[in-house]
């Protein structure tokens, strides 16, 4: 069953996703600033609209795929945002990652405008998104939950609902605390297999189905191993998702040693022009001469 959909925001990401929608026969409409990223998508059997309103009017859904809380205000909620075209009853499935706080103030002023609301960030990224093996968590009544499934099942392999609004953007935290940890565990078991003289490239076949093993270790080992920094997400992207998880964790007093470190390393490879990289080149904060093994 296919159905109308808006895109707002056809980056990396929304890009991803709307050739997802697009190819599994959604009539998709899409509107971006960036007139390159939007023809991207019209090629695949999309329609350009003129505008966030303009694309609303026409769809049932509107998804979005943008970078701050206050750049989705101005999409939705400005001139000739999608708030000034959308029917009332229309659904936002916001897939953006933002604070919960955030979504929750956003959710609340699309309410008093007759519209409702979803927050189902993802992880996976946009090479999952193309095969339609997102994983996304969902904040949102029951019934709005399942209301945006019927355009999700066609990104998404695992999608849980999390609880009210702002509930999927917590979740949302919460992996990325995960991942980034892991992301740095692997780089610098990466680099000790290498300055000790150890096949680094063999390491995620040996520990395959071991209690070290992940889908992190798996795919990104060989690309630390390699120096493969193609981008499928950004350093300085983490930096945001960790900056929400420690704000989270001051508003609930939650300890959180590693991820403090983790996230310095993510600030620090940022503000010395590695920010737009990929997770890859963290491998650059354990870079050096080999040294000498200490017998």
């Amino acid at each position: 069953m296919s159905s109308k959909v808006a895109l707002i925001g056809a980056g990396a990401m929304g890009g991803a996703i709307g050739a997802r929608l697009a190819e599994t026969g959604n009539r998709l409409t899409v509107f971006d600033l960036d007139k390159d990223k939007v023809a991207a998508l019209t090629a695949k059997g999309a329609t350009a609209a003129t505008s966030a309103a303009a694309a609303a009017a026409v769809s049932d859904f509107v998804v979005l795929s943008l970078n701050s809380p206050k750049i989705i205000h101005a999409a939705v909620f400005g001139p000739e945002g999608v708030a000034a075209g959308a029917r009332a009853g229309t659904l936002i499935i916001d897939m953006s990652s933002i604070d919960p706080d955030a979504t929750k103030a956003l959710a609340a002023e699309a309410a008093e405008k007759g519209l409702r609301w979803v927050d189902s960030p993802l992880s996976g990224g946009a090479p999952k998104a193309l095969i339609g093996q997102l994983t996304l968590m969902a904040g949102g009544s029951e019934r709005d939950v399942a209301d945006a499934h019927q355009v999700l099942r066609h990104v998404a392999s695992n999608y849980t609902h999390m609880g009210p609004v702002g509930a999927g953007q917590t979740t949302k935290l919460i992996n990325q605390v995960l991942c980034a940890l892991n992301f740095l565990a692997v780089a610098e078991a990466t680099q000790l297999a290498l300055d000790a003289g150890v096949d680094a490239a063999k390491i995620p076949q040996a520990l395959k189905g071991g209690r070290a093993d992940s889908a992190i270790l798996q795919e990104y080992m060989p690309r630390y191993v390699s120096k493969d920094y193609r981008r499928t997400g950004r350093i300085d992207n983490m930096v945001k998702d960790l900056n929400g998880a420690q704000d989270l964790a001051r508003r609930t007093n939650t300890a959180m040693p590693l991820t403090a470190v983790c996230a310095e390393i993510h600030r620090m490879l940022t503000a010395s022009g590695l920010g737009g990289e990929d997770q890859a080149a963290l491998m650059e904060f354990f870079k050096g001469p080999n040294k000498e093994i200490a017998g």
